[in-house]
């Protein structure tokens, strides 16, 4: 912030105002020992009290101020023997009166002894001049005030002998302004600690209070833009005691830490926006052009943007990170997610979250793994989202009704004397922090919210992987195998590091697999997989499953009927104590067995001998017979051939899910009668199983390439594993029959939700960016971060479909292709849907940028409600893309918002600002297509769409003919096509 010399925010608004006459030297009198104030000023106090607070019954409450013991009133005795009030501290009053033309500053005048008025929490965005009263006159030495540049007035040449003009704080910053993560900057402090601020805003003074700006600890060579609680003095400055360390509440880059040297900048087109020191972008709101005319850091916490109107454009309790301060809501769409330690911002493993149902803490797995619910049940009677609220005492579940009414459920919290936060850790701990109840008076923990539901051992890391807990203390599973044990500590100076497998798991000797039993042992989560089973079936299916590390399995008093869980990934282990849980429970992990060792030579000769002499012995008795027998055998085995490698390959494939035979796919699909629709090579129908899960049966029919394509999707998907994609639960694989088993996602495909959908069907503005976010996260792992980059190749919305929460997973690999350097780099046919292609298609020139294209168009049919090619339109509205071109070039996007949803057009700022990463997207040279995990980034506000962009995209409208003449076709058009070999790009 600059402040200049002689532009000063004034008393009324924004200010705190400390004004000191001549020094008054006379000690303070105890109360008892005061007369009565005089009645001329008292009945002048009331009239200042009156004039900020008139809710406040004065006269009653305090009728002798100076004897009262009212907190914000400070008396001395004068030299006429009476008390005077010599300080008035309006801090404390939660709605001070703001309005300029009030009595109170010409009431001063009538205090004669006082010194110091605190005026805290008035506050104007609005710029505004008003000259000082002249009451203020030349007895004036030290003016002492808030420092907000949006009320500004020249000091009056009445106040020429102030020696001291002080501001406290800085709580705004206007357009234009740029800071430097320099270590000359202004309200740059390192604590003892080794952590080191450089304050940007700081809100409110004597206490903790909020600031933002650059934040580091330990080496600091990485750096946080972040909002942190800090303790300040009576003079607004940031003081540094050797408890009183920053706590970070929120961060906006922890993800993409900063260097020294970097920028923060509130552009004069109002975007904040984080830069590194090498000008890449960190971070951004996002907010260029919605009309940001400054920043504003609250007294609760908050960063906002606001424009002229005092509305709120961004704010950054909208984008919460690992913390929750008082006042502030957890909405259904957040969730907190814990930093990975208390040394390493980067985003955790813990998340904790609100829905329809309750509040939940999960673990990140496939799927995440629950280890923490405050289920509420009952009909909602709000409109709006669930959410959580921090409030003084509790945290407050309002699930299914919302504010007057009462939480429908809440956590405990010890009523606050000081500051407080709230924070999800690296250790899946939620803690509450208050300041002043540490062991030296600093910050201290004062309630561990979800232990006292959970006790010690009930945490998914307490003691690492395959670690097991037993009282709070961690050991490995003490197993051995010929006196080798089966699991050792990963670090034996740290017992809860958890515990590693002496043997790793190996899909391909998959029929070594064995299981290490371990009784009265149970897990902080359970999700039944198989019901009312018995325990050797348990086993069986997760023997049956690659992916299935253990098989759970509870039961009551009879072992032959109790539930199996068989997770994906195994956490932490603990005893299970049958006097509170009311349940048996036993773990059988999944260890890898050893091969049997092959006989020795001499064994080996020894059966051949025998096998050739009985051979001899029987001498040629048996000669045709045998002959008649080959002759048989191997025209049926030529027959079968195909069917058998091919089904001995897929038990051997890494990874494979469970394999269903086909009388159980026909069971569990009524005899396949419900059919839900068409999809590659084949029809999908819903199905139950036995256990009652919905499953979705993709049923493979014809011959020719519907091998390859089976193949093709079984190795892949089975191997792949994602929230945003699709997850196959098994397969078939018996005789001619082929068919895929997925999980059954209940709102069906995201076409019917966008193409003329029914009105109780339409899709609101969040939903779609929801969305849309999801599927660019699915493609960003297929693309960046399997073992092999998987380009899906037919990106369309009848292959987006959506769960019963709306979340977006994309399905149906079986056009998709695999790029590895060892494969052929020549398609020899085009694959995916006319509409969607894109231009390169015809170039022959192929890669993952295909999928990006398809899904620029995809966001444009989302945020449009139309299909990109819709021949029920006029002609020269037909495509979409052409339509969407000749309409940007007109400034007119805004035409195309769905208006099957207000709430869209609602939001039609921020659908056209969608509409850029979409033209980002469709860009023809498919090197100035962003990569997904880019526009993942840039759907997160990390990043800005490149400026660069342009709309020629539709400059090859050859292309779009040829699409066009596709769709009437058969859709056989088939050049060859080069796929180009791209590197390997691992998990990370």
């Amino acid at each position: 912030m600059c402040h200049q010399q002689h532009l000063l925010p004034l008393l009324l608004l924004t200010t705190i105002l400390a004004i000191s006459a001549s020094a008054n030297h006379n000690h303070n009198l105890k109360p008892d020992s005061f007369n009565t104030l005089l009645p001329s000023e008292a009945e002048t106090l009331f009239k200042i009290m009156d004039s900020v607070s008139s809710e406040q019954q004065w006269r009653s409450a305090y009728p002798d101020p100076c004897n009262s013991h009212w907190p914000g009133i400070e008396c001395k005795q004068g030299a006429d023997a009476h008390p005077h009030v010599t300080r008035l501290d309006f801090g404390t009053r939660p709605n001070p009166s703001c309005d300029p033309n009030a009595t109170f500053p010409h009431l001063i005048f009538h205090l004669p002894g006082l010194q110091s008025v605190f005026f805290i929490h008035c506050f104007l965005r609005t710029r505004t001049v008003i000259t000082l009263p002249r009451l203020f006159n030349s007895s004036l030495q030290q003016l002492s005030l808030r420092s907000n540049p949006a009320l500004l007035g020249s000091i009056p040449s009445q106040l020429s002998r102030i020696t001291s003009l002080q501001s406290f704080d800085y709580p705004t910053a206007n357009l234009s302004t740029t800071w430097t993560n320099h270590v000359s900057a202004p309200h740059s402090i390192t604590f003892t600690d080794g952590s080191t601020i450089r304050a940007i805003l700081l809100r409110g003074v004597f206490g903790p209070k909020y600031a933002c700006g650059f934040y580091c600890n330990g080496s600091c060579d990485k750096y946080l833009f972040a909002v942190f609680v800090v303790q300040t003095n009576s003079g607004g400055g940031i003081v540094q005691p050797a408890i009183g360390f920053p706590q970070v509440v929120w961060s906006a880059n922890r993800n993409y830490p900063v260097s020294l040297n970097s920028t923060l900048q509130l552009t004069s087109e109002g975007d904040l926006v984080l830069r590194d020191v090498d000008g890449v972008t960190a971070w951004s709101t996002n907010t260029y052009g919605k009309s940001v005319v400054g920043m504003n850091m609250t007294e609760v916490g908050n960063l906002v943007l606001f424009n002229s109107k005092n509305e709120t454009v961004w704010q950054s309790f909208d984008h919460p990170t690992d913390a929750l301060v008082p006042g502030q809501k957890l909405l259904e769409s957040q969730s907190l997610t814990s930093s990975t330690s208390s040394s390493n911002w980067t985003q955790g493993v813990f998340s904790l979250s609100v829905s329809s149902s309750g509040l939940f803490a999960a673990i990140e797995s496939d799927p995440p793994q629950v280890y923490y619910q405050a289920p509420v049940r009952g009909n909602k009677t709000s409109s709006g989202p669930s959410y959580i609220k921090l409030m003084n005492g509790s945290l407050a579940l309002f699930i299914l009704d919302e504010e007057p009414n009462d939480p429908n459920d809440k956590l405990s919290i010890p009523l606050a004397s000081s500051a407080q936060y709230m924070k999800l850790e690296g250790d899946g701990h939620l803690r509450v922090y208050e300041w002043g109840k540490g062991d030296r008076g600093g910050w201290g923990a004062v309630e561990d919210l979800l232990t006292g539901y959970l006790g010690v051992c009930n945490y998914p890391m307490v003691c690492g992987e395959y670690g097991v807990c037993l009282n709070g203390q961690c050991s490995c599973p003490a197993a051995t195998r010929n006196g080798t044990r089966l699991f050792e500590q990963i670090d034996d100076r740290q017992p809860a590091s958890g515990c590693r497998p002496t043997s790793q798991l190996s899909c391909e000797a998959s029929q070594y697999h064995q299981f290490l039993e371990l009784s009265d042992a149970t897990y902080f989560s359970f999700v039944s997989d198989l019901e009312s089973t018995d325990m050797e079936t348990c086993k069986e299916a997760c023997l049956r499953n690659c992916s299935c590390k253990a098989a759970l399995f509870r039961y009551g008093s009879n072992s032959t009927n109790g539930d199996c869980y068989l997770p994906s990934h195994i956490f932490s282990l603990m005893n299970n104590e049958k006097e509170l849980t009311h349940y048996n429970s036993t773990a059988f992990i999944k260890v890898q067995g050893i091969p049997p060792t092959a006989p020795p030579a001499s064994v080996r000769k020894k059966s051949s001998s025998r096998v050739i002499i009985g051979a001899s012995v029987g001498g040629f008795a048996g000669l045709f017979l045998l002959a008649a027998l080959v002759f048989l055998v191997v025209g049926r085995k030529r027959k079968d051939d195909g069917d058998e490698d091919e089904e001995e390959y897929l038990d051997q494939v890494p990874g494979m899910p469970t394999r269903f035979s086909y009388e159980e796919l026909r069971i569990a699909t009524e005899d396949f009668s419900r059919k839900l629709g068409e999809g590659g090579f084949g029809s999908v129908f819903e199905g139950k199983l036995g256990d009652g899960s919905e499953i979705a049966v993709k049923l493979l029919d014809g011959v020719g390439q519907i091998r390859n394509s089976f193949l093709a999707e079984v190795e892949t998907i089975g191997s792949v594993h994602h929230v945003n994609l699709v997850k196959l639960v098994g397969f078939c694989a018996e005789k001619s029959h082929r068919a895929l088993v997925y999980e059954y996602m209940p709102n069906g495909s995201l076409e019917k939700w966008i193409f003329k959908p029914k009105a109780e069907n339409v899709l609101d503005w969040r939903q779609r960016k929801k969305i849309i976010l999801d599927i660019a996260k699915g493609l960003s792992y297929l693309h960046e971060d399997c073992r092999q980059k998987i380009v899906h190749l037919d990106i369309k919305p009848q292959n987006i479909l959506l769960d019963e929460r709306f979340n977006a997973k994309v399905s149906d690999f079986g056009l998709s292709k695999l790029i590895d350097k060892d494969q052929s780099n020549v398609m020899t046919t085009m694959r995916g849907t006319p509409g969607y292609l894109a231009p390169e298609w015809l170039n022959s020139v192929i890669t993952e940028k295909v999928d990006v294209y398809s899904f620029g168009v995809v966001v444009l049919e989302i945020l449009c409600g139309r299909k990109n090619l819709d021949r029920s339109q006029p002609e020269d509205e037909m495509h979409l893309l052409s339509l969407f071109k000749s309409k940007a070039e007109e400034n007119l996007l805004l035409d195309l918002v769905d208006t099957c949803s207000p709430d869209m057009k609602l939001h039609g700022e921020e659908v056209v600002e969608m509409m850029r990463v979409a033209t980002w997207c469709l860009q023809s040279d498919f090197a100035k297509r962003p990569s997904m995990s880019v526009v993942v980034k840039v759907l997160e506000g990390v990043m800005d769409v490149d400026k660069s962009v342009d709309y020629t995209f539709l400059a090859h409208t050859e292309f779009l003919k040829t699409a066009t003449k596709l769709d009437d076709s058969d859709g056989n058009y088939a050049p060859s096509t080069t796929l180009i070999p791209s590197v390997l790009s691992g998990p990370r």
